[in-house]
């Protein structure tokens, strides 16, 4: 393989694209040797079960080959086609919550060991443990806790584990080929509002044509759209320890609205 163009970095790991020796193009993500690209590869192959995925190519503990994705603007079919592709993903469920493989966002590890309920697992396994490290001040964290005290309440109806990306914001979805195409994982067995909440969080090209093309594969549950900000304390709170404070007052707005249902 040589090397064609340097993308930069993520998360301490160098990005560069490069050209395999049959003329393919691909993607090479490399750093440290860790879990958290083959972590991302085993999510990669999950979710490319039933959605579209780069094909996994090489993953080793310091470097992940993948396809490369060639990119275009969305027009209105293929926001339509994610979403159904998103509720299909989401309908085809998993074994348990949580993963059979390391969990991490970015380089940050989340614990992916089985809970009983989705809202122990989401307290437990996802808001928790970042609310220790997000350094908050006393009165925010005990307003988070009491958060976390009203997930059983909060949550919905209960829905059996769903196949989700677990970190599906905009920059993940790589629009190509007339689709979505999902990359970067945090891949476990979740709730599927949770995808939902993180596309709404930061923002996705026709996401009102998304979310439409979603429900009529799969409606979804009563009184989702009021839950958005329960998905959202784990991103948020995910933010604020990778950036700091400057996520606070949006995290605290939506533990906020979270005590408020």
């Amino acid at each position: 393989m040589r090397f064609a163009e340097e993308l930069g970095t993520s998360h301490g790991r160098r990005l560069r694209r490069g050209v395999l020796d049959d003329g393919r193009a691909v993607f090479v993500k490399s750093g440290p040797a860790s879990d958290v690209l083959v972590s991302e590869a085993a999510g990669l192959r999950w979710l490319g079960e039933v959605a579209a995925v780069p094909e996994v190519i090489e993953a080793e503990p310091d470097r992940l080959v993948l396809a490369w994705v060639g990119e275009e603007r969305p027009d209105r079919a293929a926001a339509e086609r994610f979403g159904r592709m998103l509720a299909r993903m989401h309908r085809a469920g998993a074994g348990r919550f949580g993963a059979p493989w390391p969990g991490f966002i970015a380089e940050l590890p989340m614990d992916n060991a089985d809970a009983p309920d989705w809202a122990t697992f989401y307290g437990e396994r996802r808001v928790l443990p970042f609310l220790r490290a997000a350094r908050l001040p006393a009165s925010d964290v005990a307003l988070v806790e009491r958060a976390v005290a009203r997930l059983p309440e909060v949550a919905g109806p209960a829905e059996p584990p769903a196949r989700i990306h677990g970190d599906l914001w905009s920059g993940n979805v790589l629009w190509s080929g007339g689709q979505g195409v999902l990359i970067d994982p945090a891949a476990h067995g979740g709730h599927r509002e949770t995808d939902l909440a993180m596309l709404d969080l930061f923002g996705l090209p026709q996401l009102d044509r998304v979310l439409g093309a979603y429900r009529e594969e799969w409606p979804l549950a009563e009184g989702w759209r009021e839950r958005v900000p329960v998905h959202q304390l784990h991103p948020l709170l995910v933010h604020v320890v990778l950036y700091g404070g400057g996520y606070r007052d949006s995290l605290m707005a939506a533990v906020r609205r979270v005590l408020a249902l």
